[in-house]
């Protein structure tokens, strides 16, 4: 893998990242699971939006 394929990885994930943090962020989760749920993707951002995902919070249809 060279490089540039590191680099676009890198992006994606980034954008992934923020993605999940604007979602928890506007999820009806309390304060303490949003500050736990930010602090798991920025600590580890590629296992962290996978387990995201499968167990974040969700938001709730109007």
């Amino acid at each position: 893998m060279g490089a540039e394929m590191g680099g676009i990885l890198g992006l994606v994930i980034l954008i992934l990242v923020v993605y999940a943090i604007f979602n928890v962020v506007l999820s009806t989760a309390g304060p303490w699971t949003k500050v736990a749920w930010v602090l798991a993707l920025i600590l580890i951002p590629g296992l962290g939006v996978l387990v995201w995902l499968v167990l974040g919070p969700r938001r709730t249809r109007a």
